[in-house]
């Protein structure tokens, strides 16, 4: 298991996200606990980098950005973004 720490602008965002995406924002936070580098990389030149993002919500119209820290067992979340 990973821990979630989402920083003080990602949860600003999260509180102005729409309520169709909260339920899919739930689940993607389920998937970060185990499953962390199942997302695609932030950068697609940097295939192993700790910084991905992770699509969600109606028509994938949302994403997180996140950093993981595999040596303390931690996903940090720094952005999350919704295209209305």
């Amino acid at each position: 298991m990973y821990r979630i720490v989402v920083y003080p602008e990602a949860q600003e965002q999260l509180a102005a996200l729409p309520a169709e995406f909260l339920d899919a924002y739930c689940e993607v936070q389920s998937v970060l606990e185990t499953a962390p580098w199942n997302g695609p990389p932030q950068n697609k030149d940097n295939a192993e980098g700790e910084v991905r993002r992770w699509h969600f919500g109606p028509r994938y119209a949302a994403h997180v950005v996140y950093l993981i820290l595999e040596d303390q067992r931690e996903v940090h979340i720094v952005l999350v973004q919704w295209f209305g």
